[in-house]
């Protein structure tokens, strides 16, 4: 069966290459999708209280994170911030204050999800050319092809057949040997933006559960 591996682990054997959610990620590095200056509007404490919020999103693992800017900083569209371990930019970054849910950001920062997302997988298209040539079965009958948005038992089985004559070398040989499958990167897009969403229980590509660097504790 396509996609069929035997995984042993300790005292368990994992019969398929199931999607399972991922353990938890570190990002190193975030794009910003929004920053805003003054705090969030809605927010009830008086104004000396708020905190500068920068709204991102994570290169790796997709995570959605909300950052704290430090005092006087100002941020560019769609500016790249290191906050990995070690030194990062305490110039610009107070702390990093956690996960941030999807229907928390503002509404610039949902129109900017879908054209930084663009971005990052043109960035790095061969992890999704892999993810092409290499997923796997969910279950006997369910493959992980059919967790993409618009892809079907019929396109999954062509996409299965298509790798076996020859692995994909990139989103237009996909399309070019697919013809079912018009746009495959914009698939992906639409994928990474289900998961953010929580609209499946699967993990391809977003990491499940985002580490920060340090708590408001830890802010220095």
């Amino acid at each position: 069966m396509e996609g069929r591996t035997f995984t042993r682990n300790p005292g368990q054997r994992r019969p398929f290459n199931r999607p399972i959610t991922r353990p938890s990620t570190r990002e190193e590095r975030v794009i910003v999708l929004d920053f805003l200056k003054n705090g969030y509007p809605d927010d009830p404490r008086p104004f000396h209280m708020k905190e500068p919020i920068v709204q991102t999103i994570g290169k790796t693992h997709f995570v959605l994170l909300e950052i704290v800017a430090a005092k006087g900083a100002h941020f560019g569209s769609h500016e790249e911030l290191y906050i990995g371990e070690g030194e990062w930019d305490r110039a610009k970054v107070s702390y990093i204050k956690g996960v941030l849910p999807i229907n928390k950001l503002t509404q610039t920062a949902r129109n900017e999800l879908e054209f930084v997302l663009g971005n990052l997988v043109d960035a790095n298209p061969q992890k999704f050319i892999e993810f092409f040539n290499k997923a796997g079965a969910v279950s006997l009958r369910y493959h992980q092809f059919e967790l993409l948005p618009g892809v079907g038992k019929r396109h999954s089985e062509e996409l299965i057949k298509a790798r076996q004559e020859k692995p994909f070398e990139n989103f237009d040989d996909i399309k070019k040997r697919v013809s079912s499958i018009s746009n495959p990167k914009q698939i992906i897009i639409d994928r990474i933006i289900q998961e953010l969403e929580g609209k499946d229980r699967y993990k391809l590509f977003v990491g499940a559960t985002a580490r920060t660097p340090e708590s408001p504790s830890g802010g220095r």
